[in-house]
């Protein structure tokens, strides 16, 4: 990249860049959103019920590894192009899923489209850093974190209507006209992006160890998120596999010229804190987001229409959060603090579900309000944190590892806290849990249930309390207000 790239954009030009981000990003974040209420009718249609699960599973595997690499691809060949392709790749996937006869075909469809989508949303993130000087970027992630709230709450209304009028396959169809939309808004805009000048080799061994590696680790987390035991065999040998992979990528990465992940970055203590923060957030993040609504149902007995109501407070009070953050670094210059108050609510939040018990939907939506400010206080600052300490010239990467971390987190939170959960449940309720479901668990006992739910809740509050501690540690380095520099090799 240029030395100056960000100072080679006016301000409209920079609207209008971000934009065509949000699109595209919008286009990312509503196909996680969308696809889950259409999910019985798919399984009605194409049968297999037994794969159902990997529908989604395999979308989120296949997206979370895909992150690094386009990263990478990003900082070597330009960002412009590797955007094109992963949108080109996410539509023309998109029309696979809409065509798919079977269950194994669709979810087939899912990995390839889940190999366009994760570079959309990592790829858009990194070009904001390209664009925009680094005391703005919080303000800029506020609106984006606008979008991921339109998505949130909108994916499952806009899922539901077009499966019940037209048919599931539409929640596919519809990624056509937004995406052809989102390509010609960020090309049009990306014009003047600046495209590296010397074309380095490309690290193919280290993509593909690092591919292989998280991908068995992301299955292997996925079982036992469904239900598998931690010890079972085929679980211990992918975890063997995985950790096996990821060590000879370690070490393949410490030897090779141009590294796919350069691991020096790690020896920097805002990173590797950054990223840590990233994973713990989001592992009680994605966690609430599916234990609070099977929660609900479970002790109050309420529909899964109106459960899930319950993350309005969540997903709204994200947006919020990022704006006090955004317009906080925009005018101090400074990310620390806000990092240290977000990960001290999010425990506290954790805390008061823990303790709310059944039939409280009020204190429960103020918690979850809570949590999303933190969360809304925690996502951008310890984003520009980390891209503040990097050379200009990882950007691409460093931003694609936090976006890694992220994933991670939320694939361990869902598998451990669920596994804790489930765990309990059939203990307490002498596996009715199993073999009749919420209503049979409820039945045996309301009381034992609810132990499980505020001893699951407890341990994702201690384990967010690591977050709070990591915040304090990471050092506050005053955020530029120009441009990043190619040339900038601070350690921080």
């Amino acid at each position: 990249m240029t030395d100056t790239p960000a100072a080679r954009f006016s301000p409209s030009e920079t609207r209008s860049i971000i934009g065509g981000l949000m699109l595209i990003i919008l286009l990312g974040a509503l196909d996680q959103t969308i696809v889950s209420v259409s999910l019985p009718q798919m399984t009605r249609d194409l049968g297999g019920i037994s794969m159902l699960a990997w529908v989604v599973a395999g979308y989120l595997v296949a997206s979370t590894v895909a992150t690094p690499v386009y990263g990478k691809l990003g900082d070597l060949y330009g960002r412009r192009m590797l955007l094109t392709i992963a949108v080109i790749i996410f539509l023309l996937a998109s029309v696979a899923c809409a065509l798919a006869q079977s269950m194994p075909m669709l979810i087939l469809a899912r990995v390839l489209q889940g190999v366009g989508g994760g570079g959309l949303i990592s790829t858009a993130q990194a070009i904001v850093g390209d664009v925009v000087p680094l005391r703005e970027r919080g303000r800029y992630q506020g609106y984006i974190s606008v979008v991921y709230a339109v998505a949130s709450v909108g994916g499952p209304v806009l899922g539901g209507y077009l499966t019940h009028l037209l048919s599931w396959r539409w929640v596919f169809w519809i990624n056509l006209p937004l995406g052809a939309v989102a390509l010609w808004a960020a090309r049009r805009a990306l014009k003047r992006l600046p495209v590296p000048g010397i074309k380095l080799p490309i690290d193919y061994i280290g993509a593909l160890l690092l591919t292989c590696g998280l991908s068995l680790l992301l299955v292997a987390i996925t079982r036992v998120g469904q239900g598998v035991p931690l010890l079972a065999a085929q679980t211990l040998w992918l975890l063997g596999a995985a950790l096996a992979l990821l060590a000879f990528f370690i070490r393949h990465e410490h030897r090779t010229v141009e590294p796919l992940v350069p691991l020096d970055l790690f020896r920097i203590r805002t990173v590797w804190t950054g990223c840590a923060i990233l994973f713990i957030s989001f592992f009680q993040v994605v966690a609430l987001s599916v234990l609070v609504p099977y929660g609900m149902q479970t002790l109050d007995g309420i529909g899964p229409d109106q459960a899930a109501l319950q993350l309005i407070a969540f997903s709204l009070a994200i947006p919020l959060g990022a704006f006090i953050s955004g317009r906080w670094m925009l005018h101090s210059g400074r990310y620390k603090p806000l990092q240290v108050v977000g990960t001290g609510m999010l425990p506290l939040a954790m805390f008061a579900l823990a303790y709310l018990g059944p039939h409280a939907a009020l204190g429960t939506s103020v918690a979850l309000a809570v949590a999303g400010i933190a969360t809304g206080m925690t996502m951008p600052t310890s984003l520009v944190a980390v891209q503040n300490a990097v050379p200009h010239k990882n950007i691409g990467i460093a931003t694609a590892m936090t976006a890694l971390f992220r994933s991670m987190g939320g694939a361990v939170g869902v598998a451990v806290l669920s596994s804790i959960l489930f765990a309990m449940l059939h203990a307490d309720a002498g596996g009715a849990l199993a073999e009749g479901g919420a209503r049979a668990v409820v039945a045996a006992s309301t009381t034992s249930a609810a132990t499980a739910f505020r001893v699951t809740f407890l341990c994702g509050a201690i384990v967010s309390l690591l977050a709070h501690c990591l915040a304090w540690m990471i050092p506050e380095k005053s955020l530029r207000a120009g441009a990043p520099a190619a040339s900038d090799t601070a350690r921080a």
